[in-house]
């Protein structure tokens, strides 16, 4: 199958009712073996714009590369197809939350929003961790623009190719202390997460809680990652 019919194999319903409890849904097998070994080979080519050594910025221990534009095929098509499926909840959120923000039916609408704004270069980017690497809690906000939720696909397999290494989600409320998740994914699974902020319901209407996420240690091996970010950056 191609990604659209992949996606539409998905229980978007469920997927929802999931994004608003806790900001966070994994959405199932979203690539293959072959394609999950292509990307990981990607990696060591000469694809991408910017390589980050995670250390030297106390961001943790690891590295990551963002693509450069033309974005290769498979991450171009997650993410035109994965976006079209998402705006209708990001619009929900942002009216919640009470933002002056209408989010277009297309990612290339909205990429052309974010270049008006001068943020031009492409933010997909693949993550690599070794033992002991870890990523801090953090936010992918990279301009003015920003779309709410991002994707984040596992390309290695837990148990095989890894030992620790779980997606680590926190979500902040005023005057309430931190709420963590932990998400375990699958060999070529993907989940979908709050960038930055989400709305859930207090006892007087929308209450604004804020996200962040990470990587915990890992225990042995090596671990990639696709990261598929909807807005461009400065």
């Amino acid at each position: 199958m191609d990604i659209s019919e992949r996606l539409d194999a998905i229980d978007w319903g469920a997927v929802m009712s999931a994004l608003d409890a806790r900001g966070h849904a994994v959405l199932g097998p979203m690539l293959t073996s072959e394609e999950c070994a292509e990307l990981i080979e990607v990696f060591d080519q000469d694809r991408f714009r910017k390589h980050i050594v995670m250390e030297k910025h106390s961001y943790g221990l690891g590295d990551y590369k963002y693509f450069r534009y033309p974005l290769l095929p498979l991450v171009q098509g997650l993410r035109e197809a994965t976006y079209p499926r998402l705006f209708g909840v990001a619009n929900r959120w942002a009216r919640k939350l009470g933002r002056d923000v209408e989010y277009p039916p297309t990612l290339e609408e909205f990429l052309a929003e974010c270049h008006r704004e001068g943020q031009h270069r492409p933010t997909p980017l693949i993550l690599r961790y070794e033992e002991g690497g870890y990523n801090r809690l953090h936010q992918d906000l990279y301009g003015a623009i920003h779309f709410p939720l991002q994707l984040a696909i596992l390309l290695s397999t837990p148990g095989k190719d890894f030992t620790g290494g779980e997606v680590i989600l926190t979500e902040q409320r005023a005057r309430v202390q931190v709420r963590p998740h932990v998400v375990r994914l699958g060999h070529g699974e993907a989940v979908v997460f709050a960038v930055n902020e989400r709305p859930t319901e207090g006892k007087r209407g929308p209450v604004r809680v804020t996200m962040r996420h990470g990587v915990s240690e890992l225990e042995s091996g090596k671990r990639y990652t696709l990261g598929v970010i909807f807005h461009d950056a400065e």
